[in-house]
């Protein structure tokens, strides 16, 4: 009993001082830029290992550099409520979860042996929050720690360093990553001098940006493009 008690209590300890790390890491974010993220380092890894190189772009643009046209675009596809939200989109993760309940309720019904599209309800912040701390499995343990993580980078950092940090570091292609190396591979121009258009399509590229980056005239691309670029205007940048 005593052994448990003690492994218990460790085991605690051990969080707590995991928690405190994270809180100081994304404070220093406050004045530190981000130069990698738990993501990329895997990617990079997986990349290494696949290819015997790494072929990696990458170039930090602060955040009065980044396109306009580039956040908006990115609101609008991602998050059109991240101006506002705490985090956390409450509405929007409730109805994710009900569409891939439906889903799967679906594929159990045809017996089928393809696993159910998943669709996401994660903010700009939550995504941030994965990418730089996490990995990519889908528990509820990793789910809690995004949560708790989303909710320190809200306190810690302004919304314009969370959006800054983000579109430095996503990923929008294989060994692409942040928002100038995706304008200069896709558009060989400056993310400052990306057009309305080419800036919804990196928007739209970011759930599956390697699956469209093999696929770049794809008529699903460029329609959704031409919608996102309909409600730029009114994807509201963080005050």
């Amino acid at each position: 009993m005593k052994t448990a008690l003690r492994w218990l209590v460790m085991f605690a300890l051990a969080v707590a001082a995991m928690q405190v790390f994270f809180v100081l890491r994304i404070a220093s974010m406050a004045v530190v830029d981000v130069q990698s993220t738990a993501f990329e380092r895997s990617q990079a890894w997986q990349i290494a290992l696949a290819q015997g190189a790494l072929p990696w772009r990458q170039e930090w643009v602060d955040y009065p550099q980044l396109s306009d046209r580039l956040k908006r675009a990115v609101i609008a596809s991602e998050d059109d409520g991240f101006a506002s939200h705490g985090g956390v989109d409450w509405d929007a993760l409730e109805k994710a979860w009900a569409r891939n309940t439906r889903a799967e309720q679906r594929a159990e019904q045809r017996k089928s042996t393809r696993p159910p599209k998943v669709v996401g309800g994660s903010t700009i912040t939550q995504q941030l929050a994965k990418n730089l701390f996490l990995s990519g499995e889908r528990t509820l343990l990793r789910k809690g720690q995004e949560l708790v993580l989303t909710l320190v980078l809200e306190q810690l950092l302004s919304k314009e360093r969370i959006l800054e940090i983000y579109l430095n570091h996503v990923e929008w292609g294989q060994g692409v990553f942040g928002a100038q190396a995706a304008a200069q591979h896709y558009f060989r121009k400056p993310v400052q001098q990306l057009s309305a258009f080419e800036a919804a399509r990196l928007a739209v590229m970011l759930p599956r940006p390697k699956h469209f980056e093999k696929l770049p005239n794809s008529a699903y691309l460029s329609g959704r493009a031409a919608v996102i670029v309909q409600r730029m205007d009114d994807a509201q940048l963080p005050p």
